[in-house]
């Protein structure tokens, strides 16, 4: 059985180019992923902006009035 050196060493050369070639795309990549990130998603808006979503305490069901039962029966005839 004969080993051409030559096929080898070409070989061995596109296996290193392939792996570089992966490592610096994905660098890349990771490298986009961070530009195109928002710096901070959750900072408060500026401008005339509104911050929809508060993190207020909920009322509990004897502050409400209701019962769990008025509110499932609400619940259902609502369909949300």
């Amino acid at each position: 059985m004969v080993f051409s050196t030559r096929k080898w060493i070409s070989r061995l050369r596109f296996i290193f180019m392939f792996m570089t070639l992966t490592i610096v795309l994905y660098q890349v990549m990771v490298f986009l992923a961070g530009w195109i990130q928002p710096m901070n998603k959750y900072k408060t808006p500026t401008g005339k902006s509104v911050k929809v979503f508060g993190q207020h305490s909920h009322p509990t069901l004897s502050d409400s009035g209701t019962s769990m039962g008025d509110r499932l029966r609400l619940f259902y005839w609502y369909g949300e």
